[in-house]
């Protein structure tokens, strides 16, 4: 026999963690306060910005550049906010995976913590421990271990003397020892934390606003150019002209946009908040309104992550069970003539021959929760459905002798005294080594019939459990595992979330094409998701252990995936132009978490490396919360482009107004400083309310926009130039026939470009004739004022040059100004926000992983 390891001395120990460094997974430093200042900083929009306000300084328009500023200023101060508050809470829901672990140091056993384990340390360990780093069994009693956060095997693993266990799993029953052989980045959790070390990538949102800031770039200098050359050909004074070109820049630049789609974004994070959603990056809020694939695991994210039994088959009938979780609530339900007293031998075996334990919740509302193997508290819920005690029924029938589960035999068997001094063996295992002559006696039709039900169950994605028993005359010492009688089956399963269902229908509603990446068995797979909807009956399941063949293109759901097939699989979809957005909580996810357009990890279930590579948080585990998450995004999408088309058709007007006014006879239309008041009043609060306008009815009805499309597409320019049209029409012809009749034109100009705006603004609302967002009403009210302060007051009219206008004359201008309201409003019709519904995409063909983890086209 093989002399079990004494341990390290801790000398020894304290040398090698000199050498070799602490037991914690790699993890990137704190970002500095500076470096989210720049990443900021280097939005596009903000750049365009930056350098609107070197313009503005540059003619010495102190009061635009102060405007200009604090826009950037809050823009900033929002984003590093939300992102320092997301880390502070991430940082206090994380906890470490296992702060202490139990050693043999010295020759005594000692308690450590996780981070000073060493290589050749041996770790002691029992029930309900974690295994804190890589390590090799040495000694072992009915060691079974749950690797679910490392696999996705919802199945607890047996481990014997040499099998290797690996870090972040758990000891669900038995105890052990083994020898620690890898720590922190060298350990299994390490090396799928190293496949996280690829920056973040753009998000859709920023990708596109990056090609909205060149264009405008592009354009208003190019349109201001022109306007500085048609006034200088004109005759115009050379300062004048230069100003007008700069003040024509400034305004055309809608400077607002950063901090509408900030506004946006922090409405949406904060109402996601509220549902226990907690959001890492503000953009991630966007970014699943963009989801076009939502590629999810399956253990703890689609399913509870407790077992739970449905089934009970006797040779007298069957039964199904209600209830979930580990709670004694639920009914057990016969089918035809099925008694209590089978039901009642069946479970009473099942608990007799039972390691784990129920615990009640400890606080009001809370949960029921299992303390050994998830499969046997399942079989002590089911019991308790029926009424049975488990310590009455240990009592009544004490445990003698055991012979405990282990991979070889499949079987766990005991021993039980009897009241009048009988015996009785109860054996429970796999149906494939228990329905056999030599362990069960009687007639062989019977053990047929259980073996083809045990099968078709299997084949369901149920683990099942044979269950027999023998009683004798006498006591023995030893469990016989032979001449038993059948007593039934009880089939098992990690139920799906109750509301996991209705979140992928809402997907698909949505246009969202469901995902299952797993690393679970396919049969388990393809029960959860048939009855998930993700799949029809027919359809297949790719086990990527399995050569690739062609038809891996077209499948929705795919088992045994290793962490690195399911990278390449997100890495396939992204390549192909897909918007994916992934949901998981184990160890084996944070790769793809990291690398998908959106990570979205589990809070209460879910690991450290899951929570640290993810953009969004659900603290309760709801996978409804995605589905409201995708509705927030759609949302901030559709505010950021009704900005736009607010904001650009009346910048495009105020260009073509000083464009085309001198055909029309009017040498300057605007003053600068008239351009820049108009600007700062309505692309100001009226613009920055727009985002806070609630989400189009129905949005969730339709399918998620074109990978590709740009933010400007879908008819998006044609709505600015139209509107464009109206605004430019409006002013120049009160301008026209103001300075043909000796009016004040150029004041009348100026009050009509800003209130046909506003009144552009409140055209753009989702819900017109509501009280919906209250704060666009009150800051078109308040501009109004404004702009007729502009007209009224003596320092502003002296610092815009305007003359005050008669009643008659301003009552034509605001009448005339509700042209700007229609306008919005009959676009809307003509190009609604809803586009026509289109077939989702549930069949593209996407890029799947084979054996060896190539992807297959």
């Amino acid at each position: 026999m093989t002399p079990l390891p004494a341990g390290l001395s801790s000398a020894e120990a304290a040398a090698r963690l000199e050498r070799d460094g602490p037991n914690l997974l790699p993890r990137k430093p704190p970002i500095p306060l500076w470096r989210r200042v720049a990443a900021q900083l280097r939005d596009p929009l903000i750049i365009v910005l930056l350098v609107a306000a070197a313009l503005t300084v540059a003619t010495g328009d102190w009061t635009d550049t102060a405007v200009i500023m604090l826009v950037i200023v809050v823009n900033t101060s929002v984003g590093v906010v939300q992102e320092v508050r997301a880390d502070r809470a991430i940082t206090a829901l994380s906890q470490l995976t296992a702060p202490m672990a139990r050693v043999i140091r010295n020759g005594s056993q000692s308690e450590v913590p996780a981070a000073g384990i060493v290589v050749g340390d041996l770790l002691v360990l029992a029930e309900g421990d974690i295994v804190v780093a890589d390590a090799t069994v040495v000694e072992s009693a009915a060691l079974l271990v749950d690797e679910s956060s490392l696999t996705g095997e919802s199945v607890p693993v047996d481990k014997t003397g040499g099998d290797p266990l690996a870090s972040g799993t758990v000891v669900v029953r038995g105890r052990g020892r083994a020898t620690v052989t890898a720590v922190g980045a060298a350990s299994a959790s390490g090396r799928i934390a190293s496949l996280m070390v690829e920056g973040a990538n753009l998000t859709p949102l920023q990708r596109r606003l990056v090609g909205v800031g060149r264009l405008l770039a592009g354009v208003t200098v190019a349109l201001s150019a022109v306007v500085l050359a048609l006034g200088l050909v004109r005759g115009q004074p050379v300062e004048l002209m230069v100003v007008t070109a700069i003040s024509l820049v400034v305004a055309a630049v809608p400077e607002s946009l950063p901090a509408v789609v900030t506004l946006s974004l922090a409405l949406g994070a904060r109402r996601m908040a509220a549902r226990n959603a907690l959001v890492r990056r503000l953009p991630a809020v966007e970014t699943l309104g963009a989801v076009t694939v939502l590629a999810t695991d399956k253990t703890g994210t689609l399913t509870e992550g407790r077992m739970v039994a449905r089934h009970l088959w006797t040779p007298m009938g069957e039964a199904t069970v209600t209830g979930s979780g580990y709670a004694p609530n639920g009914e057990i339900a016969p089918k035809g003539s099925l008694d209590r007293a089978s039901l009642a031998d069946l479970l009473t075996a099942a608990v007799l021959c039972n390691d784990a334990r129920l615990s009640p919740p400890q606080d009001p509302g809370g949960e029921w929760t299992a303390l050994g193997d998830p499969t046997e508290a399942a079989l002590l819920a089911a019991a308790a459905k029926l009424g049975l005690d488990r310590k009455q029924l240990h009592r009544r029938y004490p445990r003698v002798a055991e012979r405990p589960f282990d991979s070889e035999r499949k079987r766990m068997s005991t021993v039980h005294r009897l009241p009048g001094g009988r015996g009785r063996v109860i054996c429970k295992g796999a149906p494939d080594v228990l329905l056999r002559p030599r362990v069960l006696a009687g007639d062989p039709a019977l053990l047929a019939r259980a073996a083809e039900r045990a099968e078709r169950l299997a084949q369901a994605g149920y683990r099942v459990l044979a269950v027999a028993s023998r009683d004798l005359d006498t006591v023995p010492q030893a469990a016989p595992e032979s001449a038993l009688s059948l007593l039934g089956l009880v089939a098992i399963l990690d139920p799906p979330r109750p509301a996991a269902a209705a979140a992928i229908a809402a997907c698909k509603r949505a246009g969202i094409r469901p995902l299952l990446i797993t690393g679970d068995h396919p049969g388990t797979a393809r029960a959860v998701a048939t009855d998930l909807g993700i799949i029809t009956p027919g359809e297949p399941v790719v086990d990527l252990r399995e050569p690739a063949t062609s038809s891996h293109a077209e499948v929705s759901v795919y088992a045994r995936a290793t962490p690195e097939q399911k990278l390449r699989i997100i890495e396939g979809l992204r390549a192909r132009g897909e918007t994916l957005a992934m949901t998981g909580d184990g160890v084996n996810d944070g790769p793809a978490l990291r690398r998908a357009d959106i990570g979205v990890a589990m809070g209460k279930r879910g690991t450290e490396v899951a929570r640290q590579a993810a953009d969004l948080v659900l603290a309760d585990d709801n996978l409804d919360t995605v589905v409201a998450a995708v509705e927030e995004g759609r949302r901030v999408y559709a505010n950021i482009r009704r900005f736009l088309v607010y904001g650009l058709s009346g910048g495009a007007a105020e260009i073509a107004v000083m464009l085309l006014g001198p055909f029309a006879g009017l040498a300057l239309p605007l003053l600068p400083a008239q351009i820049l008041w108009i600007n700062l009043l309505t692309h100001g609060l009226p613009g920055v309310a727009l985002g806070g306008e609630p989400s189009v009815p129905g949005a969730m009805a339709e399918p998620p926009r074109p990978p590709g499309q740009s933010i400007m597409g879908a008819g998006l320019w044609q709505r600015i130039i139209r509107i464009a049209v109206v605004l430019t029409a409006v002013t120049l012809g009160v301008a026209v026939w103001a300075h043909q009749t000796g009016r004040p034109w150029q004041s009348m100009a100026f009050f009509a470009l800003g209130a046909t705006q506003l009144g552009v603004a409140l055209g753009s609302r989702t819900r017109p004739g509501t009280l919906a967002n209250p704060m666009l009403l009150l800051a078109v009210a308040g501009a109004l004022l404004l702009q007729l302060a502009g007209l009224y007051l003596p320092p502003l009219q002296e610092l815009l040059g305007t003359d005050p206008l008669a009643l008659g004359d301003l009552l034509i201008v605001g009448g005339l100004s509700v042209l700007g309201y229609a306008a919005a409003r009959l676009d809307r019709i003509l190009h609604p926000s809803r586009p026509k519904r289109a077939v989702p995409s549930t069949s593209r063909p996407t890029t799947m992983t084979g054996r060896g983890g190539e992807p297959n086209r």
